[in-house]
């Protein structure tokens, strides 16, 4: 069976890599995702624990993933022979997650969207967490594929995207 490198990361120096990168943020996510209904059905009302935790997770989870992020493009991402279109999508999926995710960092922490009102700053909120959402998912399932699925050959070596069509 060949894996792409998401899931490899995964598969490798178990349990740990499973924890750092799948498990911990994957866990802040779901928190986040389940305070959010909460934030969002009382919204105009009072913010109470439910506000504060979804603060707090929100900057945690944006820093946790900044971490996360900066090691594989430090560490894996620069040596990486892809494996194809799956692996382009779903490593890239998952690293670009960083984005929505450090953006409700900041948004949390108010260095962006300052002259915005509550609910404008909630919608914000709202649709960074979801196009989060959508990137993990697409990392998750291109990272579960069999890269040969979408043309990589592993026996026609590392280069990038390689092919082995023959047309008669």
């Amino acid at each position: 069976m060949n894996m792409t490198h998401y899931m490899e990361l995964l598969a490798v120096n178990q349990p740990w890599n499973l924890i750092i990168y799948m498990v911990i943020p994957v866990a802040l996510a779901e928190m986040l995702v389940a305070t959010e209904f909460f934030v969002v059905f009382n919204r105009g009302r009072a913010g109470g624990l439910m506000r504060t935790l979804n603060k707090y997770i929100g900057i945690i989870l944006g820093f946790y993933f900044l971490g996360i992020f900066l090691n594989l493009m430090i560490t894996a991402v620069p040596t990486m022979p892809w494996r194809g279109m799956a692996d382009i999508l779903a490593v890239g999926s998952y690293l670009s997650g960083v984005i929505p995710l450090m953006g409700i960092a900041l948004l949390e922490l108010g260095a962006i969207g300052r002259g915005k009102t509550e609910d404008e700053k909630l919608k914000l909120h709202f649709i960074l967490l979801t196009v989060f959402l959508v990137v993990a998912h697409v990392a998750m399932v291109f990272g579960m594929v069999d890269p040969t699925i979408m043309g990589w050959n592993p026996n026609a070596g590392q280069m990038p995207m390689q092919h082995n069509m023959h047309h008669n």
